[in-house]
């Protein structure tokens, strides 16, 4: 039984529903905007911003391994969403043989692997609990965009042109890889805890890695600058890319806020 939620927050939660999507949209631009000078100035290395979105990111991929091989359920979860999430990973790996290793490549190698069990328990050891009528989100639809944005947009630097275009094309697709979880939930309408607690992990990822970007291109203003000046779209392209992620996940979290805030075991979403 869930306990009941302080009279206050509950007529928050109502205010904040029964605003127009532009006020909502501009409410969370705003509460972007100030997590962003906050992380600013309490975060004193921004490289952090990009190891903790990792971790956070690792930490929901535990949330689902320990669901799959403790409950023996995959129930909730999109198969397409983890094997757009390896494309990512094995595309943004093999670029840093160009780009050069960091610890970045061990937090994305473990993050792979990892992806990669998630992938294999439910294709193998739970697969009779996947709901493949509810997973309908086309892959080949997602991953063409991707591409032919990334054929004609990619970074400026010394790399390998083929190198330059596999960044761009994982940094797309990455943006939107997770089309295909949300559209299995807005099906379901009604998620369970694990499924849950793994999308909003990747939402707070999300928004981490998308302030490290944003605060990256405002430390180098003058170098950026000078690239826009000259029709250059890859720097712009990474912080759409960036905020779009995070924009895409910030119905979801407002939802999983509200259930935790309420005490329900299950995040309700609204019917599409």
């Amino acid at each position: 039984m869930g306990r009941k939620r302080s009279p206050a927050v509950n007529a928050l939660f109502t205010w904040v529903r029964s605003q127009s999507t532009m006020a909502k949209i501009m409410m969370a631009l705003t509460v972007m905007i100030v997590s962003l000078v906050g992380l600013k100035h309490f975060v004193a290395n921004h490289n952090n911003l990009f190891v903790a979105s990792e971790s956070v990111h690792a930490a929901g991929i535990i949330v689902l391994i320990y669901k799959l091989t403790t409950l023996k359920s995959c129930a909730g979860l999109s198969l397409h969403t983890q094997e757009l999430t390896v494309v990512v990973l094995a595309v943004r790996i093999g670029c840093y043989f160009a780009i050069g290793h960091s610890i970045h490549t061990v937090l994305d190698l473990a993050a792979l692997v990892s992806t990669v069990l998630v992938i294999y328990l439910m294709r193998h050891k739970v697969n009779a609990t996947y709901h493949q009528h509810l997973d309908k989100t086309r892959k080949f639809h997602l991953l063409l965009p991707c591409a032919v944005m990334a054929f004609f947009i990619y970074p400026n630097s010394g790399i390998p042109l083929i190198a330059k275009m596999s960044w761009a094309f994982g940094v797309y697709l990455e943006a939107i890889s997770v089309l295909p979880q949300l559209h299995m939930m807005q099906r379901t309408q009604m998620v369970e805890p694990f499924t849950a607690h793994y999308v909003f992990a990747l939402g707070v990822s999300r928004f981490l890695r998308a302030a490290y970007w944003i605060l990256r291109v405002y430390e180098s203003t003058e170098a950026y600058l000078f690239l826009l000046g000259r029709g250059y779209f890859w720097v712009p392209m990474v912080l759409l890319s960036e905020i779009v992620q995070s924009f895409i996940l910030a119905d979801f979290c407002y939802y999983y806020l509200k259930s935790i805030v309420s005490g329900s075991r299950l995040v309700k979403l609204p019917r599409v």
